[in-house]
C-alpha cells in the first residue's frame, strides 16, 4: 500500500499544464484507491487505484503513458514491489481551429437566436473524437442540467429551434 500511495501522490501532485489558448488546464483525478481488506491487523496482499486524466492539446496519450510508466517503475523500484499498470485511452485531445466552419455555425446560431455563441472547449472531448480525422468537427447541440445523467433530457420546445439552426448551417454549407 505505501508503494501505491506514493505513486498516486506523485501522479496527483503534478500540475500537468496551465492550459492552452483553446483549452482549460489538464486534470488528473484519483477515482478509486482500494485494498478490499476490512481487517486492520492484516497487511493486504494487493491493492488497486484508478485515475482519470482529461488532457488538452499540449499532451498526447503516448506522452502521458510514458510519464505514468516512469512513475510506476520508480515506485516499484523504491518499494521492491510489482506494479501492474493498465492504461486505457478513450480519445486524444483535438482542436478544429476557429475558421470558416465555426463562423458558419456561429452565424446560424446568431441568425436564429440573436445571440453570438462563445466558442469553447470546456465541454471536453466527446464522440467527435471518432470522426475528427475524417473531417473538421465543431460540436453544437442542446445543453441542460441533466447532461450525462440517467434521466438526461431537454425541453421539447427547444428541439424545433435547434432544427432550424441545423437547417441554417446546412443551407450555408451547401450554398
Amino acid at each position: 500500500m505505501p508503494a501505491l500511495a506514493r505513486l498516486i501522490d506523485r501522479l496527483a501532485s503534478r500540475t500537468l499544464d496551465e492550459g492552452t489558448d483553446h483549452f482549460d488546464p489538464s486534470t488528473l483525478a484519483v477515482t478509486t484507491f482500494d485494498t478490499g481488506n476490512p481487517a486492520t491487523n492484516v497487511i493486504p496482499a494487493k491493492c488497486s487505484a484508478a485515475v482519470n486524466i482529461r488532457f488538452n492539446d499540449s499532451h498526447s496519450s503516448a506522452d502521458l503513458t510514458r510519464w505514468i510508466e516512469g512513475e510506476g517503475k520508480a515506485a516499484s523500484d523504491a518499494f521492491d514491489v510489482e506494479i501492474d499498470l493498465r492504461i486505457k485511452v478513450s480519445g486524444e485531445s483535438f482542436l478544429t481551429p476557429p475558421g470558416p466552419l465555426s463562423d458558419l455555425i456561429s452565424d446560424a446560431i446568431e441568425g436564429e437566436t440573436g445571440i453570438r455563441p462563445e466558442q469553447s472547449t470546456s465541454g471536453g472531448t466527446s464522440d467527435a473524437r471518432f470522426i475528427k480525422s475524417h473531417c473538421p468537427v465543431v460540436e453544437f447541440g442542446l445543453v441542460g442540467r441533466t447532461m450525462h445523467q440517467v434521466d438526461e433530457r431537454v425541453a421539447v420546445a427547444d428541439i424545433p429551434r435547434l432544427k432550424t439552426i441545423y437547417r441554417r448551417i446546412l443551407d450555408g454549407y451547401f450554398s
